[in-house]
């Protein structure tokens, strides 16, 4: 039986959990290890998973899953590395952690591929950009992405262009959660109650990105078609740009795409 380890119990763990789960794979396949007590036994009482600790959980792994935060990466190294069997693959979901730096503290010849995923992943709508290390084979990206798929979409990158994912679509979900948030308050300004302004808000936004993803429509032609010379949507389009909406986007990325170089130096 192929054996994963998922390392790191948080958010983003468990949505992997959840989604391995739900994609077919057993709960005898899957062991999760944290440092927190409290969490292994939320996550076996939820999820039927046998939690346990890091290097435990390594050891009898044919994938190992890190999600942990970059700052922890340092620490949950030394506890698997010396316990990792030949022929394991790692695979890290911690943003900005180059695979280079992985392959430094892991036995050589691990194979390491390193995944940007974002939170849709809760919902199964996630978007993973997958970049193999240095020996990892084509098997072991096709592995990867077989695991990512479970939670949403995946596609592979050169691992050069991960700095850049990570500041669209990784922190992408901020940004949009920072749109609707404005648009519900400007629905209140406006005199609308906020259940409804939410409601209002939150169903556009999902009615508009499926609109997108399923027109296959260019963005700026779907934005054409809602406005009108001269009309409402025109108004408003005009005061985005005379305060610098998507200059503001553009500086808030290339802001994003620094500071995950920051994190893997």
């Amino acid at each position: 039986m192929t054996r994963l380890a998922v390392i790191g119990a948080g958010v983003m763990g468990e949505a992997l959990v959840s989604g391995l789960l739900r994609a077919g794979w057993s709960s005898d396949a899957i062991v999760v290890a944290d440092r927190r007590d409290f969490r292994r036994a939320e996550m076996t009482a939820a999820h039927g998973v046998r939690a346990t600790g890091n290097a435990e959980a390594a050891a009898e792994a044919d994938t190992v899953i890190l999600v942990v935060k970059p700052q922890d990466v340092g620490a949950v190294l030394p506890e698997i590395a010396p316990v990792l069997r030949p022929g394991t693959l790692v695979v890290s979901l911690c943003a900005g952690v180059t695979t280079a730096q992985l392959e430094g503290h892991l036995p050589e010849g691990t194979a390491v591929v390193r995944v940007m995923p974002n939170t849709p992943a809760l919902v199964g709508e996630g978007m993973a950009a997958v970049s193999a290390g240095t020996t990892a084979s084509e098997a072991d990206v096709a592995h990867a992405m077989e695991l990512m798929t479970a939670l949403g979409k995946a596609i592979t990158v050169p691992e050069a262009y991960q700095d850049a994912v990570t500041a669209i679509s990784g922190s992408g979900p901020a940004y949009l959660f920072f749109v609707v948030e404005a648009m519900i308050d400007a629905g209140v300004l406006l005199g609308l109650p906020r259940d409804i302004s939410s409601t209002l808000v939150q169903q556009t936004v999902f009615g508009s990105a499926k609109l997108l993803v399923e027109s296959g429509q260019h963005p700026t032609v779907l934005r054409e078609q809602v406005t009108s010379p001269g009309g409402t949507t025109a108004a408003a389009l005009r005061q985005l740009e005379d305060h610098k909406v998507k200059a503001a986007f553009l500086t808030a990325m290339e802001a994003a795409r620094d500071r995950s170089r920051a994190l893997a130096g």
